[in-house]
């Protein structure tokens, strides 16, 4: 490697030690790539698949060229290391009988309870969905991410002595009293899961969906659960509308068009970003430019500056998307951008179904969180301080729960941190790495 300064470091919240391991690959060195990559990132079988790579945008070559295609050459090392056999099961050497709880089972909450793992602790982690994974398996999409990609995982981290409990959910099914009783400490790792609404008339017209409802009954009908015909919601035949222009959207699409959708509009509040990298936002920070995923290149109509106004119907199924176009302006002394209607711009659209894929506001409160009578901070997320811990001792939080909706790679990271927290309350010193970079 020839990077000078690897500032690719500086854009991967793992710290992974990027150049070392395409170093290793260079000299066809894979096991060592593997075990470099290993050392900061417990699976690169999903970032390699699913993370946007916020490491390829510091990449040197971004200067004025392509970036190396970290991601993929991740992936190629994590896929190698499952077919040569170097990635097997790691059960830790001496177990402390403490007993440790992770409630929520995405990346956070697995990065989590593999690293408390390995410190010999033993860990449950609950899962109210009837699937292990969160977000992996029941919100991403098959043909981003093979579900067996996440299953082989999860035999693994089952034969080193990991827990899995499904269709728990707690501060329902299990009281928190139970729990707080049961467990020497406890991780919050739910995610940010209270999507965000769109409150304009006719919101309540059947058709109208949150974009999760959507995605996960797919998810189900493709590990072969059975769904009553009056529930099913497809895109078959139908003109989709998708509002929201982040990833959750770009999954709606690409899903809508395996479905057999008549036609399907994202539409985005946002104005449209540049092609190419504005004056404002220089290498290495995170290009804020148009970006396009697989399923846009499959088809559909994209536009921007889009206000829903409402929606309209009969015999209370929805039928039409009523719309205004926005433009938004820079104040002259800095602040927030401000949107405003553009004259006479108002407009309908004909639609049978409509994703609302907007984003999420922060975790349910409702139930475990309001028992546990943990710190909210002003956004919703779970409170917590340098060690990790929320409000109430022994309860700690990882992920979206404590950080809001972020990136997978932000999932992981703040997992494997968490579980050096967890670490170091129970024994009163740790000798799990750190994960999260002091630039952080």
């Amino acid at each position: 490697m020839d990077c000078a300064v690897p500032f690719c470091h500086t854009g991967c919240p793992l710290g992974n030690v990027i150049p070392e391991f395409n170093h290793f690959v260079y000299m066809g060195d894979w096991e060592n790539a593997l075990r470099t990559l290993l050392s900061t990132n417990n699976f690169p079988e999903f970032t390699g698949r699913i993370c946007p790579a916020p490491c390829e945008a510091s990449c040197v070559l971004s200067i004025n060229s392509d970036p190396v295609t970290i991601e993929y050459v991740e992936k190629e090392i994590a896929d190698r290391g499952y077919e040569k056999g170097w990635i097997r099961p790691q059960p830790p050497a001496v177990r402390t009988g403490k007993r440790v709880a992770v409630v929520g089972s995405g990346p956070a909450g697995l990065a989590a309870a593999q690293q408390i793992n390995r410190a010999g602790h033993w860990v449950t982690v609950y899962e109210r969905a009837e699937y292990i994974g969160g977000l992996l398996a029941l919100g991403i999409p098959d043909f981003k991410l093979d579900k067996e990609v996440l299953r082989r995982r999860l035999s693994i981290m089952e034969e080193e002595g990991i827990t899995f409990e499904t269709g728990v959910n707690v501060g329902v099914d299990l009281p928190t009293d139970q729990l707080l009783d049961d467990f020497d400490a406890i991780c919050l790792a739910c995610g940010s899961t209270q999507p965000r609404d769109l409150p304009v008339p006719g919101r309540e017209l059947n058709g109208v969906h949150f974009a999760m409802e959507y995605l996960t009954q797919q998810n189900r009908l493709n590990a072969g659960q059975l769904v009553e015909v009056g529930d099913r919601l497809t895109a078959e035949g139908k003109r989709v509308v998708i509002l929201g222009g982040g990833d959750t959207g770009a999954d709606c699409l690409g899903t809508a068009h395996r479905q057999g959708a008549e036609l399907v509009s994202q539409y985005e509040l946002l104005a449209e970003p540049p092609v190419n990298r504005p004056s404002g936002n220089p290498w290495p920070q995170w290009p804020l430019i148009l970006r396009s995923s697989a399923a846009h290149e499959e088809g559909g109509i994209r536009d921007y500056g889009i206000l829903t106004k409402s929606f309209s119907g009969s015999d209370g199924k929805v039928e039409k998307l009523h719309a205004v176009r926005v433009e938004w302006s820079q104040p002259e002394n800095g602040g927030r951008p401000e949107m405003s209607e553009v004259p006479d711009s108002e407009f309908e659209v004909e639609t049978d179904l409509v994703l609302l894929a907007m984003g999420f506001l922060h975790p349910e409160h409702d139930g475990l969180l309001t028992q546990l009578g943990v710190d909210l901070d002003q956004r919703g997320n779970v409170k917590i301080g340098a060690d990790r811990m929320s409000s109430v001792p022994g309860v700690f939080a990882a992920g979206d729960t404590a950080r809001g909706q972020s990136l997978v790679v932000w999932a992981i990271a703040e997992g494997r941190e968490t579980a050096r927290a967890v670490d170091l309350f129970l024994m009163g010193e740790t000798n799990l790495p750190r994960s999260l970079p002091d630039i952080f």
